[in-house]
């Protein structure tokens, strides 16, 4: 499989892979893992995606935000690997949303970034997932994802 062929099919583009935004490293392989720290939905330094879902967001807006930040991810991914296709299996995925008390639809805001993994990397692309609500996130972000890949 070629990933790259295949974000160009799905006319998906990934990022310039983004620095630390504080003390972390972005990423880090151990063993034949791939952790990727949490990305936020920007466009470089522009956060494009904030506030709270169920307040100044709705799902498809937060499910848009989580493909901005699992590409993000992936950029970081190629960038400590050299390549898309050297990876094994998408293992996890851990998505924060920014949540109202009252909004409870986390799961599907962060289809957003498991429908695209699973679109890009077909069955090695499913994954083991958590969705959490959060009171804030990093800039006032509407979502945040990290990554686990196997290579």
């Amino acid at each position: 499989m070629n990933v790259e062929s295949k974000l160009e099919k799905l006319k998906l583009e990934l990022p310039e892979a983004p620095k630390a935004a504080a003390v972390y490293v972005p990423a880090l392989v151990a063993n034949s893992f791939v952790f990727i720290s949490g990305q936020t939905p920007k466009n470089g330094s522009e956060l494009l995606y904030k506030g709270k879902l169920g307040v100044d967001l709705g799902i498809e807006e937060g499910k848009k935000a989580a493909e901005v930040a699992i590409l993000r991810a992936l950029s970081l991914l190629k960038e400590e690997v050299g390549s898309l296709d050297k990876i094994k299996r998408i293992v996890k995925i851990t998505g924060y949303v920014n949540s109202a008390p009252d909004f409870y639809n986390q799961s599907q805001v962060i289809d957003g970034a498991s429908e695209l993994l699973e679109s890009v990397f077909g069955e090695i692309g499913k994954h083991t997932r958590v969705a959490i609500g959060s009171v804030a996130l990093p800039g006032n972000a509407a979502v945040e994802v990290d990554l686990i890949a196997e290579i």
